[in-house]
């Protein structure tokens, strides 16, 4: 973790960013790093709100914010309904109600308000004791046109995953460009987490591809959103609905060159903040060979107009 923070702090990459980790707590992983000198500003895309209180994922972001003294931006989404079965024996009847409620409460508290907030889900009645920190964003994990309307109406940003930029522009960003305007408030900024990797020898990047992203396509509302941006995954064969990811760029996969370009058409249909996800190549050839390739895409970055 501490490498990969001094990977942000000594270059133009501008967030570390975690996705849910039931390994290392993002947040204890990220204040780790803080404590090895290199506190950045970092991202959490997304936390799953059935693991813990809209109280304390607001404590949590904002102790981070503190212990690194740089802004955060945390992200919630729902998660699996298998999963919100597990921790509340139920899952969410309405998950953009449930997401909305939490954060509802989760911004509040962050605001320094003080609440008393009763929902179909979550019931907080307190506030945050008062304490100067960075400031702490709001996300939602955005897949499909219903979040993304939330989320234009309640959060700070909208957070994407496996979503191509042709899917983005046409859709999501319609969407909550549509929330945000009934809730008469500014568009929230645009996150896309792009999974990708540059080649790897003796591999076939199809293989890399269900490595870091096998478990989305084989999840129904990742597959739901998927079809709806064109990109078929319903073959049962995990190689050939890699091949459709690849095709239809939703995973990126290319010299570098290539992928600058690629990671352009994201910029170009509206994005605010591209995250670089090198999780498949991590998973088959380890952290080192992941941080090889972060490393020469943020310095092919470095060179382009308009990067952020």
């Amino acid at each position: 973790m501490a490498t990969y923070a001094a990977l942000v702090h000594w270059t133009r990459a501008a967030r570390l960013w975690q996705g849910q980790s039931l390994t290392v707590e993002a947040h204890q992983g990220f204040a780790h790093a803080a404590g090895t000198g290199f506190g950045v500003p970092t991202g959490l895309g997304v936390s799953l709100m059935p693991l813990k209180h809209p109280y304390e994922a607001a404590m949590q972001a904002r102790s981070l914010a503190v212990s690194t003294g740089h802004p955060v931006l945390a992200g919630f989404g729902p998660g699996r309904p298998d999963m919100q079965r597990a921790m509340r024996g139920e899952a969410y009847a309405s998950p953009l109600t449930a997401a909305e409620e939490y954060v509802t409460v989760v911004r509040g508290l962050l605001q320094g308000r003080q609440l008393d907030f009763s929902g179909e889900y979550f019931h907080c009645e307190g506030a945050l004791p008062p304490s100067p920190a960075p400031e702490v964003q709001v996300g939602l994990g955005v897949l499909r046109p219903g979040m993304a309307r939330l989320a234009g109406r309640v959060a700070d940003a909208a957070i994407t995953w496996l979503t191509p930029a042709s899917y983005l522009r046409e859709t999501v960003l319609p969407a909550l460009r549509e929330g945000a305007g009934a809730a008469g408030r500014p568009v929230p900024r645009v996150v896309a987490m792009v999974p990708m990797a540059l080649p790897l020898p003796d591999l076939d990047v199809e293989a890399v591809v269900v490595a870091g992203s096998g478990s989305h396509m084989a999840a129904p509302h990742y597959a739901d959103m998927l079809r709806r941006a064109g990109v078929d995954v319903g073959s049962g064969d995990p190689l050939v609905d890699a091949r459709s990811l690849l095709e239809g760029g939703a995973f990126l996969g290319g010299e570098v060159d290539e992928l600058v370009e690629q990671i352009s058409d994201f910029w170009n249909s509206g994005v605010d903040e591209v995250v670089i996800n090198l999780t498949g190549v991590a998973q088959v050839r380890g952290p080192q060979a992941a941080m090889e390739q972060i490393k020469t895409i943020v310095t092919a970055l470095s060179g382009t107009e308009g990067t952020r």
